[in-house]
């Protein structure tokens, strides 16, 4: 096969440029071919669940400086990266919100041997804006029951784990019943959270991960009692289809190390030891 130069400069003999030959290949050799080094960075590619989205963008960040390994972020919900990924979607690493849909994913034999585990215990929220009459800090699950709140955003339980612990909460504190007409579904809760803050719901069930963040700072934020839901324990695989395994397992590597478990407390998540045993292998 011809080279890039060796192709353009044959084709100046057919068509005649008004370069000369030699110009036009000194030309083409400077300009064909990209540096070796920016070619060749080496990256990752991590499907993240959508609670993640500001732990995990710190992380990469964190972890970019300290390797020169670049983590791609695509973030989403738990469900939906499931499917993807046993259609051949191309990721190195799966966050998801849940340890369940890494679990399947080892059964399935989709897994890197040892590479599961967990990292963090998720938490809800009820959720509203500073502006907002409305105000769960002081009125808990009494004010899903105040007549100015028309709609209820959370994430879909179908396939969003931060959905189903919604609904779950909603059923033990038994008021899903006389709310449920109200639920409006985002495709996953980092969707569910952006209703809320555009004003298309009057508050949220939302992850405590994204409420911790600085662009819901002013908000109004009653914490679901745990007994209530199960705990969201979050686990983590490396794909057996990955192309870039030594950089898949050295960022879980990091993802153990303090530096890392200080973001995640930062955004108010909590050690997965506390739960006891990771997810089964």
């Amino acid at each position: 096969m011809l080279g890039i130069s060796n192709f353009f400069c044959r084709r100046a003999t057919i068509y005649r440029a008004p370069f000369s030959l030699p110009i036009l290949c000194a030309l083409c050799a400077s300009v064909a071919i990209p540096p070796l080094s920016l070619s060749q960075q080496p990256q990752l590619n991590i499907a993240a669940a959508a609670d993640l989205k500001f732990a995990m963008t710190d992380l990469a960040a964190a972890y970019e400086k300290q390797s020169g390994v670049k983590p791609n972020l695509t973030f989403g919900s738990s469900g939906n990266f499931f499917a993807q990924i046993q259609n051949g979607a191309p990721f190195d690493l799966f966050f998801s919100a849940d340890s369940e849909y890494p679990h399947k994913l080892n059964v399935a034999g989709l897994v890197l041997s040892n590479s599961a585990d967990s990292y963090a215990v998720g938490k809800i929220v009820l959720w509203t804006q500073g502006v907002s009459k409305l105000d769960p800090s002081k009125s808990g699950w009494q004010t899903l029951l105040d007549p100015a709140v028309k709609k209820i955003a959370i994430a879909n339980p179908d396939h969003a784990p931060y959905g189903r612990a919604a609904v779950e909460a909603l059923k033990n504190s038994g008021l899903y019943e006389k709310v449920k007409d109200k639920l409006v579904f985002g495709e996953n809760i980092s969707q569910a959270a952006q209703f809320v803050q555009s004003g298309n719901a009057q508050i949220g069930i939302l992850a405590v991960s994204l409420v911790s963040s600085p662009n819901f700072a002013g908000g109004h934020t009653w914490k679901i009692p745990q007994e209530q839901y199960t705990p969201l324990l979050q686990s983590y695989v490396a794909l057996k289809s990955s192309t870039h395994r030594d950089a898949a397992l050295a960022f879980l590597a990091f993802i153990k190390t303090p530096a890392a478990r200080a973001i995640f407390e930062k955004y108010g998540f909590v050690n997965p030891e506390s739960l006891g045993p990771s997810i089964p292998r």
